[in-house]
């Protein structure tokens, strides 16, 4: 129904208008009596077999839905009623802003992919907090940037405060330094600059009675050398892990018209499933599997979730994949995880 009917309808308009419109829809209809009990039961499914223990955390399942999604946690709860094992928050900075200029978000229908340079548009960390305090039990990672007049060198101070924020409600961080978004935001990447971040990160996490799990995000279009960094970057900040990958900005061997696949911006969806999966194998070969990956890119089938898994992937992120496989693709790909 969802591919057939309501998809079709739902593409005829803008994609941002669109998102928050179903923002809408799934809010409303969870004030209904007994809907959120009803969806629940639709979408989530329970196995021992689906669970995994991971940075001392409990997942009930391995699927989560990615950061960019529900950027202020403003529907996390209404989500993880979709089957989700996990939900990212983000990417929050610690002063609200705009974004990019509209129209920022498109949808490349022929290669089932979305483009978007919505520029970490947000209101705020302090916004998602008091939204995070109702939370009951969700497990929750809090996906963290700088605000776009932050230059570089003071970018540090943006992390630390929404760290500081959000630590008591999160379950685990994202360190963001890897959307093409944000003017020069990538440049933080580079060796230098990165592990100076994680380790004040890392000193700031070690000051609390309990530490939580800290992983980096990183852009699929790192080279093999740039790669090697990350994983010497992982060991020697000894962070939690990894989240591969971002959006990317190459276009190859794109189907839909040229007019919308140039645009600016991050690329996300099956054009970046090869991508990604490739970046996985790559850190967990070379790592010796030394730290857990997340995978994240181009997940829209079981198929597309079990390769990511035999990858190196200890867990995956959907977000293209469930706006284009629509409510049912989590509980498909659980369905293939137990079978």
């Amino acid at each position: 129904m969802y591919k057939l009917l309501i998809r079709p309808l739902l593409f005829l308009f803008d994609a941002e208008d669109v998102h928050h419109f179903s923002f809408a829809v799934i809010k409303i209809f969870h004030k209904i009596p007994f809907v959120r009990s009803l969806i629940r039961s639709m979408y989530t499914i329970r196995h021992s077999k689906l669970e995994r223990t991971l940075f001392g955390i409990r997942f009930p399942n391995p699927v989560g839905l990615a950061a960019g999604f529900d950027k202020d946690a403003k529907i996390y709860s209404e989500l993880s009623n979709f089957g989700f094992g996990f939900v990212e928050i983000g990417t929050l900075t610690p002063k609200p802003q705009a974004g990019n200029p509209k129209r920022r978000l498109f949808r490349l229908k022929k290669d089932k992919g979305i483009i978007n340079r919505m520029g970490f548009n947000n209101e705020g960390v302090d916004k998602a907090v008091m939204r995070l305090k109702k939370n009951r039990g969700i497990i929750i990672g809090g996906n963290i940037g700088k605000n776009k007049v932050t230059p570089n060198d003071r970018a540090t101070d943006d992390y630390v405060i929404c760290f500081e924020k959000l630590f008591p409600y999160v379950d685990y961080f994202v360190v963001n330094v890897s959307s093409p978004n944000t003017p020069n935001l990538r440049d933080l990447q580079e060796k230098k600059p990165l592990t100076k971040l994680l380790n004040t990160l890392q000193e700031y996490n070690h000051k609390k009675e309990a530490p939580k799990p800290i992983l980096l995000k990183i852009a699929p279009d790192l080279t093999n050398p740039q790669l090697l960094d990350i994983i010497s970057i992982v060991e020697d900040t000894k962070i939690s892990g990894v989240i591969a990958t971002n959006t990317t900005l190459r276009r190859d061997e794109l189907a839909s018209d040229p007019s919308i696949s140039a645009e600016t911006g991050g690329l996300s969806g099956k054009p970046l499933t090869n991508r990604s999966t490739e970046v996985i194998r790559f850190l967990d070969t070379q790592s010796n599997s030394s730290f857990p990956i997340i995978g994240v890119g181009g997940i829209h089938t079981p198929e597309d979730a079990i390769e990511k898994l035999e990858a190196g992937a200890s867990l995956v992120q959907l977000y293209t994949g469930f706006v284009y496989e629509g409510p049912l693709a989590v509980k498909r790909i659980l369905e293939a995880l137990v079978r």
